[in-house]
């Protein structure tokens, strides 16, 4: 029988022809100010389709300047962006991958130069500047700026999106009690702090009908934060929205200490997977070929993340096919040496 790991997995009509997703991973390699692809994308992007990834997530891509977590960081607020993006998307399909990008905006942890916004006037920490409070008029430009950012997307010919709502940036400065002291109708209840992610999520399907899915930090570790349970009717919400799986890591709202050991993120996607009744992502200290098996196969998750391991071998599904006996295609340029 075929692992479930080198399984299919079909989403809106998209396939995957495996369940190896490479996480989006900052590589901060655009020149400061343009946000423009550079060769070392192609390089890094490309190299590990040919290593038969399933599924290649682009990087957090910016949808403002000033929501870049560096600025080297890519974007996607102008339409100069659209044709490095898109020969990017061309390479890594031209080897059989699938392809993503996570649209972010930093917010608060944004180190680029000039005023940085957040949900309420709180810093990170003493290192990060302040950031100003968004007005409502500026939020609808953030929302509005998410769209362009996903219609370009669209147009460089990206399979699936991704919004980026995890790792304290603004989304989920929104969403926790612990960045956001709002009075308005933005802050204060739970939906309130899901509303930006709701109209987020909106305008992003009133033109994208295609795969969508969203990382969260599922736990905040913090007494007064957030915890997994939170997230369940947050993820309920996302898939009355029509929102197709959720990418669940944990963390970075607040500094705090976080026990990390391998898969210590995995049963907050098994929680959230279940009690939402919605598709998983898992993610964290995932490298062993069993371990991933393992997840699917005991209904964890449904597809399994990788971003370190990915750095380190940008081959691991052939890695991964030799542990667990299974036999994969590979690039017919390399058959000599992947026999």
């Amino acid at each position: 029988m075929k692992t479930k790991l080198f399984s299919p997995y079909t989403v809106k009509g998209v396939t995957l022809k495996n369940r190896i997703v490479m996480s989006p991973m900052c590589m901060y390699s655009s020149h400061e100010e343009d946000g423009m692809v550079q060769n070392w994308h192609y390089t890094h992007y490309t190299s590990r389709a040919v290593g038969q990834v399933g599924l290649i997530m682009v990087e957090a891509t910016a949808v403002t300047p000033q929501g870049r977590i560096s600025p080297q960081d890519l974007g996607i607020w102008s339409d100069d962006h659209v044709e490095g993006l898109a020969k990017l998307v061309s390479l890594m399909k031209e080897h059989g991958a699938k392809t993503s990008i996570q649209l972010a905006h930093a917010g608060r942890k944004a180190t680029v130069d000039g005023d940085i916004y957040s949900a309420s006037a709180l810093p990170f920490n003493e290192n990060f500047k302040t950031p100003k409070e968004l007005s409502k008029d500026e939020i609808a430009e953030v929302v509005g700026a998410f769209k362009e950012g996903a219609q370009r997307a669209i147009r460089a010919g990206f399979d699936i999106l991704e919004i980026h709502g995890a790792h304290g940036y603004l989304i989920n400065q929104f969403l926790s009690p612990l960045s956001n002291m709002r009075t308005d109708e933005y802050g204060g209840t739970a939906e309130n702090r899901y509303r930006l992610l709701r109209e987020v999520i909106d305008v992003i399907r009133s033109i994208w009908d295609g795969p969508l899915f969203v990382r969260v930090s599922a736990k905040d570790y913090h007494n007064e934060g957030l915890d997994v349970e939170d997230y369940v009717t947050f993820c309920r919400w996302m898939k009355e929205q029509d929102v197709d799986l959720i990418d669940v890591s944990s963390g970075a709202i607040v500094p705090a200490k976080i026990k990390a050991f391998p898969g210590y993120q995995v049963k907050l996607a098994e929680t959230i997977k279940h009690g939402a009744e919605i598709d998983t992502g898992a993610v964290g200290l995932i490298t062993k070929a069993a371990q991933a098996e393992e997840i699917l196969q005991n209904d964890r998750a449904d597809l399994i993340f990788l971003a370190r391991e990915l750095l380190r071998d940008p081959y691991w599904p052939r890695t991964a096919a030799k542990e667990l006996g299974e036999e994969i295609e590979g690039p017919v340029q390399y058959e000599r040496g992947w026999q």
